[in-house]
């Protein structure tokens, strides 16, 4: 189970984009995908079979996971993830600091 899931709002906390705030789109191993994160300039050829132009396209680069942490709605802050072990034997994602679930 993942500390960081697709959905999740999350906050970078090292590299050029440190501080920004973002939603997780895709989640890859060990690299996050963060909407409007660390965007890259990709040259690409164009493809007539798919209809792709080419030209000059901004997208989002991954991120590596250690590089980003869970937003904490309450405090407005990054927090760290914890798990625990409920009595049905299912696991839930909690903050570290205060306990409280993770709303996902």
């Amino acid at each position: 189970m993942n500390r960081i899931r697709k959905g999740d709002q999350v906050i970078v906390i090292a590299g050029a984009d440190k501080g920004k705030k973002g939603e997780v789109v895709r989640v890859a191993g060990d690299k996050v995908v963060v909407q409007n994160v660390h965007i890259v300039k990709r040259h690409t050829k164009a493809n007539p079979q798919t209809g792709q132009a080419g030209g000059i396209v901004e997208r989002e680069a991954p991120i590596h996971i250690s590089n980003v942490m869970l937003l904490n709605p309450v405090s407005g802050k990054g927090d760290r993830v914890g798990f625990k072990v409920l009595e049905d034997g299912r696991k839930l994602r909690v903050f570290r600091s205060s306990g409280e679930a993770v709303d996902a």
